[in-house]
């Protein structure tokens, strides 16, 4: 499975950095499009930076492979969405703790909802899961060999937390990365109680990096990153709902670090190609998106809660059918230059 350079033969022509964004369920739109790459064959892969959800999806592909190659990956990611979803290979029990995070509670039953709002906006997960019960964490355990992630040295993995004292993000790689690794990288703390590692507690990764890119400058030697975005930057209608008006709070938030970095690179691109910068100490990125935010507007936040399949499903073919657009649309741009333009999109 490995080349004689020490990098993963994937089969592909053209290599790039992915940067997998979190939003919960909405993470299924991500697994499309990496379903696709993985199938078409046209691409390498030198790193992937995840959070959150996105953190998911890069150690299940990550396993995947190494158990079998592309096939490996691409079954491991269906295998994982499926098992999380209502229709999926877990009990009952389990399903109700894991709506939790991919879920919650029925979003049909109107006063179900209501009784979570209420219970997580005056009281803490301290107080009402004071065991600190997390099904999710045992389930990615059972179904990921983090061993084998570890070992894994031609793929370089990358995810990103945010230290709950310091406020700070803090990026693992993937030679430390354990299962509380990326239940940091995925905690809400508004539903679960903050994961420590090393007696420092961790939330989210999405407050301070969704996904961190900088790793990707600094340890990694591909100019490409394609960007897979879930997160919606705009929306035509103005929230007036309690709930609209957080979500889009949430929304807002969970892009924020990703716009202020992909400022900081525009201006540093400008810098380079006006010659202030030289091109031998500085690395000019060619930034590209497969831009989910469109595809996911129609859906409000609250269904980054929604586990059912029938979501699972339609958004897994939204993010195909979006890679299979970017790639036949921008595949000879790569390794030439960006095809996002960053004032534009993020300015």
């Amino acid at each position: 499975m490995a080349s004689g350079k020490g990098e993963i033969d994937w089969g592909g022509q053209k290599k790039v950095n992915l940067a997998l964004q979190g939003g919960g369920s909405h993470g299924a739109f991500t697994w499309g499009v990496l379903d696709f790459l993985l199938e078409d064959e046209r691409l390498d892969f030198e790193a992937i930076t995840g959070t959150s959800a996105g953190a998911m999806n890069a150690v299940v592909l990550a396993e995947g492979y190494l158990t079998d190659g592309r096939q490996g990956a691409r079954k491991s990611l269906a295998r994982f969405w499926r098992s999380i979803s209502d229709e999926g290979a877990l009990s009952p029990i389990e399903r109700k703790f894991l709506h939790a995070y991919f879920l919650g509670w029925p979003l049909q039953a109107q006063f179900a909802t209501w009784w979570a709002d209420l219970v997580t906006h005056y009281a803490s997960p301290y107080e009402f899961n004071p065991l600190n019960i997390n099904p999710l964490r045992d389930h990615l355990a059972k179904m990921i060999d983090f061993e084998k992630v570890r070992a894994l040295t031609e793929l370089k993995l990358f995810v990103a937390a945010t230290n709950v004292q310091n406020g700070k993000i803090r990026v693992f790689e993937g030679h430390e990365l354990t299962v509380d690794h990326v239940m940091a990288s995925a905690c809400l703390p508004n539903l679960f109680q903050a994961v420590v590692i090393d007696d420092v507690p961790y939330w989210d990764g999405g407050y301070m990096g969704n996904p961190a890119l900088f790793p990707l400058f600094y340890k990694t030697a591909c100019p490409d990153i394609v960007i897979i975005q879930v997160n919606p930057i705009e929306r035509d209608e103005t929230p007036r709902s309690a709930r609209d008006i957080q979500n889009r709070l949430n929304e807002i938030t969970f892009n924020g670090a990703l716009m202020s970095e992909m400022r900081a690179i525009d201006f540093v691109d400008r810098l380079v190609d006006s010659g202030v910068l030289s091109r031998d100490n500085y690395m000019r990125p060619f930034v590209h998106r497969i831009d989910g935010g469109r595809l996911l507007e129609p859906f409000s936040a609250a269904t980054k809660l929604d586990a059912s399949w029938s979501l699972i499903s339609q958004l897994h073919g939204f993010g195909r059918a979006a890679a299979r657009q970017w790639l036949d649309s921008h595949y000879d741009a790569i390794g030439k230059r960006g095809t996002l333009d960053l004032r534009m999109a993020y300015s």
